[in-house]
């Protein structure tokens, strides 16, 4: 498996953003990467910055839905794996959503954000209701691939589970930046550490793209950061981005070594999910 993390900035031009995807998912292609991630709602300005009504139209069905199908068709042409992170509109519900589609072009399944933020310059919480798909992996042309979104990734629950599903690589297409309320507040770091964390804890790599750019709502306005990565199985970054600029990372993993290495360590051997209780609390109290 090879896999791209894109990372770049969006203008309010959904068109124009939908076309630089489509250049960088070419650029990573002839590359050689065959496993492509873009960021997290890349069709335009990240709109969950403010609270406005008026932003639910941007919602779409997945049966039809224009970005879906055209990236589907660059899936199939390029003989790629593509996870796009869309803005779904389910009968009365909306939901943050990726659609998983396969280097054939066929699309295999969706994944709905689990964990949504509400915070300023995130009120994610206004727009998209809890996912209900729970965590999934996709057994793709070129391996097994599990995808969280975002807010997340800072949930190791969420990698364990799609670890002991049996994905190869976890992908999470990302949106973070500065924080409105305490501008000199640079999680940047923390960010990268925690998803290390994550591939280290279950010898799974990972990639997380993000985009980049100073962006303004109505009123606030969120700079965000870039420095989207790529892991190898023990968590240590093999590629990088800056925090400004337009990239295609690229990394190759070793799925059968990997899975060799998982094996051997025995960090899932010796589990004792028995053991486990508190964390299917909000509390940690496990007497009631």
């Amino acid at each position: 498996m090879r896999i791209a993390a894109l990372q770049m900035a969006m203008s309010p031009d959904v068109a124009a953003n939908i076309a630089t995807a489509e250049r960088l998912v070419r650029a990573a292609a002839r590359d050689g990467a065959n496993v492509i991630l873009i960021p997290e709602l890349f069709e335009g300005h990240y709109f969950c910055k403010d609270q406005h009504a008026d932003e639910l139209q941007r919602a779409r069905p997945i049966d039809g839905h224009p970005t879906v199908t055209q990236f589907a068709q660059i899936a199939r042409e390029l003989n790629v794996v593509l996870p796009l992170s869309i803005f779904e509109r389910a009968n009365n519900a909306y939901f943050n959503t990726v659609v998983i589609v396969d280097a054939d072009g066929a699309t295999l399944g969706l994944y709905r954000k689990s964990h949504i933020p509400d915070g300023p310059g995130y009120s994610e919480k206004f727009y998209f209701s809890p996912g209900d798909t729970g965590f999934r992996v996709w057994p793709t042309r070129f391996g097994v691939v599990g995808v969280g979104i975002c807010w997340d990734q800072w949930f190791p629950e969420s990698a364990r589970s799609m670890a002991l599903l049996g994905a190869d690589v976890i992908l999470y297409p990302s949106a973070i930046g500065s924080e409105p309320q305490n501008p000199s507040w640079d999680s940047s770091g923390h960010w990268q550490r925690v998803m290390q964390g994550h591939a280290a804890a279950n010898i799974v790599p990972v990639a997380a793209a993000n985009r980049t750019g100073r962006e303004v709502g109505r009123p606030t306005e969120v700079t965000f950061y870039g420095s989207s990565f790529i892991t190898d199985a023990t968590g240590a970054i093999v590629a990088e981005a800056g925090r400004d600029d337009e990239r295609v990372l690229i990394a190759d993993i070793d799925v059968e070594a990997n899975r060799a290495m998982r094996a051997a360590w025995g960090l899932f051997r010796d589990r004792r999910p028995e053991l486990y209780g508190a964390i299917t609390s909000l509390d940690g109290n496990t007497n009631r």
